[in-house]
């Protein structure tokens, strides 16, 4: 007999996803609230509809999640109206209550409430209920100000702080994908060694790892790759601008950004040269080495990122290299890119348990090199790198 569940890939466990509903119940009964709502539209920076229910936004098609203090949650996801099926289907579902869907597009305007409808005939079941926003900054204006017209008793509250706080610090279960993703990713990396040639496009190379990663349990894949001769910076570059055809004497620059089985982020970046790499870009990424574990030196818990971050650029000056403007260092679970960031405003100090990738590069108007690998954070630091791939340029002869 056919068994629907053979569809489904690598899922966390129920009892992981009752650990996160406790932590978050007692954080809503402390702050009164009576249900929290977040949207999500997308699987990279979508992890909050993950985290609570497992399943992801795909596609650029909203998903909203109700989590309710006393009772079960509630999904709306763009599919049919009733009596059709919405998805996801029951089956594959724990803690639901209802699942309910419209034919609901951003890039159709006289849809955009459609959802924000079915969220309301929810939340005004509780008569001005307190209702916690977790992820403002995903939720649109025209589905705000549906809930704010339709529920005039309600009182909105800003929850994405505290469940910030509650994901960033993973559990034992969380570790072991992370760690899968990690194994995952260097495996991967290890392909491209016996892939990676003179003659392909950039775009071969992303999709060789693309169909590696795949292959081996990834649901969502950002593939950075970026080719170039010696005395042009090869920093990483979208398929857009994927085009180029590698030569004799390249660098090309590698990022494996992924989930794993069970859908949490670590990601890996290596350089590849196609022959002896330059003793320019030899020293620059050993001073990106450098870097990274000068980083790791001072994480903490208790450490603000932002320190870390304006010590890291001063070091970065010291050896002549440029000071990092971009993201260099953040936390990773069921989103990419998630806090703490290494950014000057974070506020989040660092605490054991989190997931943070550190990737710094060295750089000038002549050469780019970066390395990338994930740690978890221990009582006293981080502890010993997830990655297993050797921090060194890979020389394809």
């Amino acid at each position: 007999m056919f068994d629907p569940k053979e569809r489904l890939t690598k899922c966390v466990s129920t009892r992981e996803l009752e650990r996160r509903w406790a932590l978050v119940r007692e954080v809503m009964r402390e702050r009164k609230v009576d249900y929290l709502l977040m949207r999500n539209e997308e699987e990279f920076l979508g992890g909050y509809v993950k985290w609570f229910s497992d399943s992801s936004a795909r596609h650029s098609y909203p998903f909203t999640v109700i989590f309710p203090c006393e009772d079960e949650m509630t999904l709306i996801t763009s599919g049919p109206f009733p009596p059709g099926e919405p998805s996801p289907p029951q089956w594959a579902t724990r803690g639901v209550k209802q699942r309910l869907s419209a034919p609901y597009f951003p890039t159709a305007y006289y849809t955009h409430t459609y959802d924000a409808a079915l969220a309301v005939g929810v939340l005004k079941e509780k008569k001005d209920a307190a209702i916690g926003l977790v992820g403002r900054s995903f939720i649109p204006i025209n589905f705000y100000e549906y809930l704010v017209k339709s529920l005039p008793g309600a009182r909105f509250i800003d929850m994405t702080e505290q469940i910030d706080h509650l994901k960033a610090v993973k559990s034992k279960e969380e570790i072991e994908l992370i760690k899968a993703t990690a194994t995952l990713q260097d495996e991967a990396i290890e392909e491209m060694r016996e892939r990676i040639r003179p003659g392909m496009r950039d775009f071969d190379v992303y999709n060789e790892a693309r169909h590696s990663v795949t292959r081996r349990g990834s649901e969502q894949q950002l593939i950075l790759v970026c080719s170039a001769p010696r005395g042009v910076p090869a920093s990483f570059q979208v398929r857009r601008f994927q085009n180029r055809v590698i030569q004799e004497g390249d660098q090309v620059s590698l990022l494996i950004e992924v989930n794993g089985p069970g859908g949490l982020y670590t990601e890996i970046a290596r350089i590849f040269s196609i022959g002896q790499p330059s003793q320019e870009l030899v020293d620059a990424f050993s001073y990106s080495v450098e870097a990274q574990e000068h980083t790791l030196n001072l994480i903490k818990p208790g450490t603000n990122p932002g320190e870390i971050l304006a010590a890291n650029n001063e070091f970065l000056g010291r050896k002549g290299y440029k000071p990092e403007l971009r993201l260099y260092a953040h936390g990773q679970g069921h989103d990419l890119v998630e806090r703490p960031l290494f950014l000057k405003d974070e506020t989040m100090t660092l605490k054991e348990g989190m997931n943070i990738t550190v990737h710094p590069a060295a750089a000038t108007d002549t050469v780019w090199a970066t390395v990338c690998d994930n740690y978890i954070i221990g009582p006293d630091g981080p502890g010993e790198c997830l990655h297993r791939m050797p921090k060194d340029i890979i020389v394809i002869s």
